[in-house]
């Protein structure tokens, strides 16, 4: 009799024991001390449930946020790709107004040179024509028609007149009518055509 009470105690006790340590397991598991539920799952051989969202991984707001940026972000990049493109139409008609500036430019400065060596020919013309002039006044006036007939018109227009005008700055009377006289009586028509030109150009 005393045997079965000892073993009841021990019974008894061993329940107690069972009771509080699974009361303390349950307790710990409640507190988030103890995962019991994912020792269970792993020893059936399922993986453990996820119950709550990882520390890394976005919100719902963080994700509306971040689409707003992206949003955002691709609308500055739009503008940014229309400005740049408005920016080079500029430039390349820039770039073409340029190049017919230069043309432009190039055509001036092909117009002054040509002026520049007209210029500089009559310049030379016209020493030419002083110079002639007063060596036909210091010749014999017969002599004076002979090389002028073998001239152009227009050289034998401004010889003479430039004679009529060294003369007038010298206050005397000029050649000219007596060399239109000499040379109508060789050359009639052509001394007639030289007098009405001098007296139209």
């Amino acid at each position: 009799m005393g045997n079965i009470s000892n073993r009841a105690k021990i019974i008894y006790l061993l329940l107690l024991i069972l009771f509080i340590s699974a009361f303390g397991v349950f307790w710990m598991d409640y507190i988030g001390l103890f995962n019991i539920s994912g020792y269970i799952n792993r020893f059936k051989g399922e993986p453990p449930l996820v119950t709550e969202a990882a520390d890394d991984e976005p919100s719902l707001v963080e994700r509306e946020e971040f689409e707003k940026e992206k949003q955002k972000l691709s609308e500055r990049i739009e503008d940014l790709d229309k400005r740049e493109a408005l920016i080079a139409e500029k430039e390349k008609d820039m770039d073409s107004q340029k190049e017919k500036i230069e043309e432009l430019k190039k055509g001036l400065d092909l117009e002054k040179k040509k002026l520049e060596q007209e210029k500089n020919r009559y310049s030379g013309y016209k020493k030419n024509v002083k110079v002639l002039a007063t060596k036909m006044v210091n010749m014999p006036p017969e002599s004076t028609v002979d090389i002028m007939l073998n001239w152009e018109d227009p050289l034998i227009i401004d010889v003479l007149r430039q004679i009529d005008a060294d003369a007038a700055d010298a206050g005397r009377t000029s050649i000219t009518p007596y060399i239109i006289q000499l040379m109508s009586a060789k050359k009639a028509e052509r001394a007639s055509r030289i007098m009405y030109l001098m007296t139209q150009i």
